[in-house]
């Protein structure tokens, strides 16, 4: 939020945060994430509802306890994401595993915890039922709708690899009989950072049909996605109106099935996004024919969206977010590749930001960095992971700890 012109997370200056830890820093307003979890449980009135929170997203423990303790699952789609969730408290009923071919010791893994899984292809169904007949199982459904913020986050559709097309049907039934697998749950996600509501009810519109063809559902599951505003010009999704449809439209569903299911959603990025900042220091200002660059030091091992996807997070300076004096910049990583900017367009080119005059020791803030940030971060050029630190109020805390390169040497050696 913004302050007397400055940049504050919950109620701490992230001046004051970036004095205390360092640069560069993660910092997550834990009242944020707390909220966006009652937004999706309060809007969607249909019950009973599951909130499944797609926890790739952003894995940080506190983070995870948080969003269990306002009743929220876990989608995992990785062993080990379920051995973190499992740690964190959620019990093998609060998880659903969503991988994508997976192998046979990773499935076995599932099974061993106890875990429901979600069955991405016929080859996987097929291999799954020789390993564990007899069992409950959701499948993933390719409707052949996707939506997204870009290409890359399309989950639906024939160029997507995600889920069984929705034509083989019959192929499901048969390969679950064989093996005595009762299938449960169907579920789809078309895509990743939707603002447009309609994208999600003609996605509903085209899984419900699927969904009538097996007899013994006791969940339906509609994905996650639900994007949020990084730029100025875009609208948050009109969540109230979505979930008053989301309900009618199952509940209707529900009457004509015969007997209520539970509804159940995967939201990630919506949870945490809006949360996070990335807390970086300008340390060098260069000029060249064409550009204005501000070097940070931190960079795409930190946050890749920019450099994978042009996505664009707005940036500020933390103690003068609006003035009259301003520079048309590039704002630049310190890792050793051209790509790395965290001001690039939406195919990757190059796009000068209007900020205010930044000298070398500045502090600026990348916002709506909570999710697909940390997340993804890596360790790339030998330079070390950032602290995060939880706000919640004015209080703070490290949630993890800072990397070191001494840390990065073990095993090395």
């Amino acid at each position: 939020m913004i302050i007397d012109n400055k940049l504050y997370i919950g109620g701490i200056a992230a001046l004051e945060l970036a004095k205390t830890y360092g640069t560069p820093l993660y910092a997550y307003d834990e009242s944020v994430i707390r909220q966006r979890c009652k937004d999706l449980q309060k809007f969607i009135s249909y019950r009973p509802i599951k909130v499944y929170y797609a926890c790739k997203a952003n894995s940080n423990p506190t983070i995870l306890r948080a969003i269990k303790e306002e009743g929220c699952g876990i989608d995992a789609v990785s062993p080990g994401e379920i051995v973190l969730a499992l740690n964190c408290g959620f019990s093998p009923k609060e998880i659903v595993f969503t991988g994508n071919n997976l192998t046979d010791d990773e499935m076995r893994f599932g099974i061993t915890q106890g875990i429901l899984q979600n069955i991405d292809s016929l080859s996987q169904l097929e291999r799954y039922g020789k390993i564990n007949p007899g069992s409950k199982i959701w499948v993933r459904i390719n409707t052949d709708v996707g939506a997204g913020h870009h290409a890359h986050t399309i989950t639906g559709g024939p160029d997507s690899k995600f889920g069984i097309y929705y034509d083989k049907i019959q192929e499901i039934k048969a390969i679950a009989d064989m093996h005595r697998l009762k299938i449960v749950g169907v579920h789809q996600h078309i895509g990743s950072g939707i603002l447009n509501p309609d994208d999600f009810i003609t996605a509903m519109d085209a899984l419900l049909p699927v969904a009538k063809q097996f007899s013994e559902l006791e969940s339906v599951d509609f994905g996650g996605g639900i994007g949020i505003p990084y730029r100025a010009d875009q609208k948050q999704i009109n969540l109230e109106a979505l979930g008053k449809t989301i309900s009618e439209k199952f509940k209707a569903f529900c009457q004509e099935f015969g007997r209520q299911i539970t509804l159940t959603i995967e939201p990630g990025r919506f949870l945490v996004a809006e949360s996070g900042v990335l807390i970086a220091k300008v340390n060098t200002i260069k000029d060249t024919p064409a550009h204005k660059f501000v070097g940070v030091d931190s960079g795409f091992n930190h946050l890749v969206r920019p450099a994978m996807y042009g996505s664009y997070h707005e940036i500020v300076k933390v103690d003068e977010v609006k003035s009259d004096k301003t520079d048309k910049v590039l704002v630049a990583g310190n890792i050793c590749e051209s790509g790395d900017l965290f001001t690039l367009g939406d195919s990757g080119e190059k796009v000068d930001r209007e900020l205010p005059v930044l000298k070398e020791g500045d502090i600026i803030g990348i916002l709506d960095a909570g999710a697909y940030g940390f997340s993804m971060a890596s360790t790339y050029n030998m330079r070390p992971r950032p602290i995060e630190v939880m706000v919640n109020g004015k209080l703070h805390n490290v949630i993890r700890e800072r990397e070191t390169v001494e840390d990065l040497m073990r095993g090395l050696e």
